[in-house]
């Protein structure tokens, strides 16, 4: 096993998917699954974070194309994300471990594929009765796990104010958000200062939230977060993207067009900005959408293209390059690990992508596992970003982590 693959596997080691009174982590689909969409009807593929009673769609392609069986489960977790002790009768209503059978096969394309669709509620699973974080499971017709997905339901039990401001600590001003919290719950909780508990999180990434702060100023119901080193985020920098909604023509971010048993898509080559001077660049902090031309059903009727990515630098020593985003839900593994080409002196890797309008980013991971989103792209204050900030409460004698708000804010009205 060389270095990268060692790494690779430590890392995932560290994010097993376990049980026993440990904290759950999702599990990666395997090759032949792509485009997962997760998310309510209406909305951008993002982390589902859904008020109770609202509708959740799921969907993706199986590109063996052979009408496989596919079964879901869900599953209630505390804040922290070990299991609950609620039974499935307690916070569902009606039935799950059931058949997926809403599915369609690809028409006119050159990759073949099977297209899922799963709604809830539905008929079988009537509604989910409970606020709290979830996992939703996707296994074979062998009880093998395929895949797995977070998402989080709240009530709006409590006023959740979010002000994205720059860092008060002068060697971060330039380079890092730091989010304030005020949260006003309608009713009065009890002993707030160890009841309450929040998530922050960037652009919908759960692998990077910062969790459990507790109130630093609690006056009257209002409950206050005014930290500096703790509640702070580096702003990363504008996402790239590449749009393949037309597979047979090259634009701004693709270089040329080939076509062999699918088309191939070589994206223009990307260059280290950690040492360059901020450039705004619209984007979409890092999610997808699939969109095709001349398609009347983009989920069974647009096709699939080999994107390939290609990064200008030096190598960086004790350091894997990998390209990531919500497109493969921030993972990082042996398929998005770019490699370094002495020749051509860059990284280089391709991945296989539905048409449509995708953003992306280097990151770095090095031999410690410790994760780095700026060491190519670099940090800006001026970087737009989202930020979502859940509230958790488990009133003494709970048996589980209520979500009583939810609220957001983005860094386009930062101030100082």
């Amino acid at each position: 096993m060389n270095k990268s693959s060692l790494l690779i596997f430590i890392f995932s080691i560290l994010n097993m998917h376990l049980y026993h009174g440990q904290s759950i982590t999702e599990q990666a689909p395997p090759d032949f699954i792509k485009t997962i969409t997760f998310s309510i009807p209406g909305s951008l593929n993002e982390l589902p974070v859904i008020e109770l009673g609202q509708p959740l769609i799921l969907e993706f392609d199986d590109l063996n194309g052979n009408e496989a069986d596919y079964y879901y489960t869900i599953e209630h977790f505390n804040f922290d994300w070990t299991p609950s002790v609620l039974a499935k009768a307690e916070y569902m209503s009606g039935l799950d471990n059931q058949r997926i059978f809403e599915y369609y096969n690809s028409f006119n394309a050159y990759q073949m594929y099977s297209h899922y669709k799963l709604k809830i509620p539905n008929n079988q699973l009537k509604g989910l009765l409970k606020t709290g974080n979830y996992l939703l499971s996707i296994y074979n017709d062998m009880d093998e796990l395929v895949f797995s997905r977070k998402f989080i339901i709240y009530k709006d039990e409590a006023a959740v104010g979010v002000q994205v401001k720059r860092s008060r600590d002068m060697s971060h001003i330039n380079t890092k958000h730091n989010i304030e919290i005020t949260i006003n719950p309608r009713n009065t909780l009890t002993n707030p200062a160890e009841t309450v508990k929040t998530k922050l999180i960037q652009n919908n990434n759960l692998k990077t939230a910062i969790n459990n702060l507790k109130p630093q100023y609690i006056l009257g119901k209002t409950l206050s977060y005014r930290y500096n080193e703790e509640s702070s985020f580096w702003a990363g920098n504008e996402y790239f993207f590449f749009d393949t909604k037309d597979v047979r023509a090259a634009n701004n971010s693709i270089q040329f067009i080939d076509l062999d048993d699918i088309y191939q898509s070589y994206l223009f080559a990307n260059v280290k900005r950690s040492n360059l001077p901020y450039t705004y660049n619209p984007d979409i902090n890092g999610t997808f959408k699939v969109n095709a031309l001349n398609t009347s059903n983009t989920s069974i009727e647009a096709d699939y293209t080999n994107v390939h990515f290609s990064l200008e630098t030096e190598p960086l020593k004790n350091q894997n390059v990998f390209v990531y985003g919500n497109f493969n839900n921030f993972e990082l593994n042996e398929s998005n690990l770019m490699t370094y080409d002495p020749n051509k002196k860059r990284y280089q890797c391709n991945l296989k992508f539905k048409q449509g309008f995708y953003n992306y980013k280097y990151v770095t991971l090095d031999n410690n596992g410790n994760l780095n989103e700026g060491a190519i792209s670099g940090n800006h204050w001026q970087t737009e970003n989202n930020y979502k900030v859940i509230v958790y409460y488990r009133p003494l004698g709970g048996r589980y982590d209520l979500v009583i708000g939810y609220g957001g804010a983005n860094s386009s009205f930062i101030t100082n």
